[in-house]
Order: structure tokens, then sequence, then C-alpha cells
């Protein structure tokens, strides 16, 4: 019939199929998906200060510097977990005593695949970029990679209920 060729491909074009996911993933650096420089601070930084400009920026995390090297990364969930409910002073405690130190990195041109890996079994959220002497040129975070899955699919298929003509809310009876 005729139609039926261009509807096939406005279909695929929509609903990439598993071939092109794995391409994506596989070909995709990491410096494609993330687009603003990373929030840093010293070492001697103190945790007020390191909390208030994540809070600023509307980040997840700031790397911890010293000299130029990276020491490490301080998340929100080293403020969950290491600082919240703790008898500190914030403004007199360095962040480097609640930061995790010498976090795991990965060269901006790591592809996708690797990068999602990485964090879906060792449960990192966040992954420091690093140029090729180790300098940090971003942070990957699992929010930037769902974002660009989001992007490979349509906002239709994301949002379709498992069965297309199934009605998305069924009463069950006596609930």
């Amino acid at each position: 019939m005729p139609g039926d060729d261009d509807d096939r491909e406005l279909f695929d074009d929509e609903h990439p199929g598993p071939q092109v996911l794995e391409s994506a993933l596989a070909n995709t650096a990491l410096s494609e998906v993330v687009s603003q420089p990373p929030l840093m601070v010293s070492a001697s930084s103190p945790l007020a200060d390191a909390i208030h400009l994540m809070q600023q920026e509307r980040r997840a995390c700031v790397l911890v510097m010293e000299n130029d090297r990276l020491e490490g990364i301080f998340t929100e969930r080293d403020i969950l977990m290491k600082v919240a409910g703790q008898p500190l002073d914030l403004i007199h405690t360095s962040v480097s005593t609640s930061m995790t130190p010498d976090p795991f990195t990965l060269p901006a041109d790591a592809n996708v695949a690797f990068a999602l890996s990485k964090m879906v079994l060792e449960g990192f959220r966040h992954i420091p970029l690093v140029d090729d002497e180790g300098y940090p040129t971003a942070v990957v975070s699992m929010r930037n990679l769902i974002e660009y899955l989001g992007e490979i699919y349509s906002r239709e298929l994301l949002t379709m209920p498992p069965e297309p003509h199934q009605h998305r809310f069924k009463s069950r009876e006596g609930a």
C-alpha cells in the first residue's frame, strides 16, 4: 500500500530499535553528553562554602582540588551520610573531611556505555571527566545519561502504556 514505507520510516525514526540504542551508547563520547564545567573548591574550603556553592549553582557535587590535582569529590550523598545530623561546625570544618577521596575518573572521550556500566555496577552517581594530565574538565552524572537516553527515544514512547491499546488506569475490584 502507498504510504506504508513512509509510515514505517517515521516509526523507526521516532522509536529506535536496540541497534540504534547500542550504537548510540557505544559511539557517543561523554564530552557530548555534559555541557557544564565542573564546580571546584580547594580541599581546605569550609563545608559551608562547598554546600553553598552547590545550592547556588543547583549542582549535586563539587570536585575537591589541591594544587591543581583532583583530591576528591563531595556530593549530595556525602552531605546526607557524613554531614547531616553530625555535630560539625560547617564554617570551621574543611570539605576534605567529608569528601570521597580519590574518585574514579574517566577521559572525556570515554563512551556513554562504559560510564553507564560503571555507574550501575559501582553505585556511582557522578564521575569526573579528566584531560590527559588528569585535570577535571567536567562531571558526568547519572542524570546526564538518563537525559541523553531520553533524547534517543521520543517522549511518546517514554509515556506509552505497556500495551498501546490498554487503558492506562484500570480499577481493581475491591481496591
